[in-house]
């Protein structure tokens, strides 16, 4: 690459950081998203906190969520700048589709708990937490190779002190996952989907 195209390629950048956060998100695309396999539909720049981890903050959390909604409307909840909630991802049921809706780099408002936003990475699954049925099997596969990645990507240890459910972040008012999500099922997936 020429250096002319190098200095064009960071003056397109630099000009890139000055837009406003909501400008960023929606200019982003498919192929700005931090895990290949999800797909780029940003929540509204209202709902989350731009940031810079793990320079700002160690990432060293994944917290489960269970949405109490459909795919469709907890995505629509996070492009709601009303609500103030978003999460990083969300995995559809039927057939373990994720939408990345939070860059990893920013602080999404998942936990309830400022000191966990911080320091984890977000994954809502479609379903309720009293319908086992809404894991399925895709559901499980997906959301564990894209929390290994996340793992191997930040040096997150791939146990239960660190891939957390949402009734685990201390403050937490929440029950999800709920008694029917498969931890021992999902974190041996995890580990025999990573890379380490």
């Amino acid at each position: 690459m020429d250096r002319r195209r190098i200095l064009q390629g960071a003056a397109a950048t630099a000009a890139a950081a000055l837009l406003p956060a909501s400008v960023r998100a929606t200019a982003a695309t498919a192929g700005d998203t931090d895990y290949p396999a999800a797909h780029w539909v940003p929540a509204s720049a209202s709902n989350y906190t731009v940031s810079n981890r793990p320079s700002a903050y160690p990432v060293q959390y994944v917290i489960i969520h269970v949405t109490q909604e459909t795919f469709a409307d907890a995505v629509a909840i996070f492009r709601n700048p009303a609500k103030q909630v978003s999460a990083h991802y969300v995995v559809r049921s039927a057939d373990g589709y994720i939408d990345q809706c939070v860059r990893e780099k920013d602080v999404a408002w998942h936990a309830g708990n400022w000191d966990y936003n911080t320091r984890s990475i977000g994954i809502e699954h479609e379903g309720y937490v009293d319908q086992p049925a809404y894991f399925t099997d895709a559901m499980y596969e997906k959301s564990a190779l894209l929390t290994a990645s996340v793992c191997d990507r930040y040096g997150i240890p791939k146990d239960r002190a660190h891939i957390i459910g949402h009734v685990q972040v201390p403050g937490s008012d929440h029950t999800d996952p709920g008694a029917h999500w498969d931890w021992v099922r999902y974190i041996r997936l995890v580990n025999l989907l990573g890379a380490s």
